[in-house]
């Protein structure tokens, strides 16, 4: 029996952001499923110690540097993915990043790079990948969100703009590529526990909180571990032909206090 019956035997999964956090699970979940994998981001360091490691586990892995501010790594990255571990089957878009400012308050030039990071940067290399898969028929993009695109949080502006894009390129394109092969599926995950943020100021952190806590938005102080995240993008994956799962949303659950009556 193939390995990922009813799939093909070989599904090559090229994953960015995988230098830490939920892409790096990602990468660790989907090799353990069989999975060949390449492992993409800007820290390469990062990235060949994680791939030395899997191989050392009997995987099959790669690390390719990736740029998704810089067109010609991003065109380079997808041209050396095929190249090393043949067709890719399978692209986890999870790069992201963050930052502490208001709309307003944001340098425009900072602005956009955030959304170049999100967001333009990811449909360029979904469309250098997508195209091969949907003249093979089939494969595999999943679009990693963020719940701040139904929950807005203050002083996120541009992150909150560029994932809010993310969805609808997501919904945009299963539209477009229903009867193809190739599956859109979009993952959203609540707070959790990454790098993302963890370079903010102890000032900027005082102050924003509150501006969250009265928004509603810190009902308690649970959160995500990346491979949570990561076994959702394994299963939306792994899901058999047809069956379709566009949308995952995973929250943290809230920790168990002493006093448990409802109340």
């Amino acid at each position: 029996m193939p390995r990922f019956d009813p799939h093909p035997d070989r599904r090559p999964a090229l994953i960015t952001g995988a230098s830490s956090g939920i892409g790096a699970a990602t990468a660790q979940a989907l090799a353990a499923a069989g999975h060949p994998v390449i492992l993409t981001a800007r820290r390469v360091d990062r990235l060949e110690e994680l791939a030395a490691k899997l191989v050392a586990d009997g995987a099959e892995a790669t690390a390719i540097a990736l740029d998704l501010t810089d067109d010609a790594s991003i065109d380079a990255c997808a041209t050396e993915a095929a190249e090393r571990l043949g067709p890719i089957d399978v692209v986890v878009a999870n790069a992201g990043q963050i930052s502490s400012s208001t709309a307003l308050a944001s340098d425009p030039d900072e602005f956009a790079r955030l959304v170049q990071i999100n967001l333009l940067g990811t449909q360029r290399l979904l469309a250098r990948l997508g195209p091969a898969m949907v003249e093979r028929g089939h494969g595999d993009l999943v679009l990693v969100s963020s719940d701040v695109v139904v929950r807005p949080r203050p002083h996120m502006a541009a992150y909150v703009a560029a994932k809010a894009g993310v969805e609808g390129l997501a919904a945009a394109m299963r539209m477009e590529l229903e009867g193809t092969g190739v599956r859109i599926g979009m993952v959203r995950p609540g707070p959790s526990s990454t790098e993302q943020g963890t370079d903010w100021s102890e000032e900027t952190v005082l102050h924003i909180i509150p501006v969250w806590e009265r928004w509603g938005l810190l009902r308690h102080d649970g959160a995500l571990l990346p491979t949570n995240v990561a076994d959702a993008i394994v299963a939306m994956v792994s899901a058999p032909k047809g069956t379709h799962l566009t949308l995952i949303e995973v929250q943290p659950e809230a920790p168990v206090t002493p006093d448990r009556s409802h109340r």
